[in-house]
């Protein structure tokens, strides 16, 4: 069972939330931007057919000042919690349904 994960965006601290204007189908009446220490991430299990996909959120990782991004330690914590992904796909928790 291999499970493989795209994180689906860049952390780069903040992420822009957009309100989508009720009366203009397509158009947005404001823009946020927020403080981030997550990413989301698309894990994808191949031992089921068709492969199962799960999308969740995962934390990221700092250096040991607590404010710079380490990647290499976020990739870690990734491979992580796609193992719980593949374990809760193999007792049938996540399921494509």
């Amino acid at each position: 069972m291999a499970i493989t994960y795209t994180k689906n965006e860049t952390f780069d601290g903040t992420r822009v939330q957009s309100m989508p204007d009720p009366d203009n189908e397509g158009e947005t009446i404001s823009e946020t931007v927020t403080g981030i220490r997550d990413i989301e991430v698309t894990f994808t299990e191949d031992a089921t057919t068709p492969n199962t996909v799960h999308t969740r959120m995962v934390n990221v990782c700092f250096a040991a000042d607590g404010t710079t991004y380490d990647d290499a330690a976020t990739d870690a914590r990734i491979a992580e919690v796609g193992a719980g992904v593949a374990h809760k796909v193999s007792v049938g928790v996540v399921t494509n349904a």
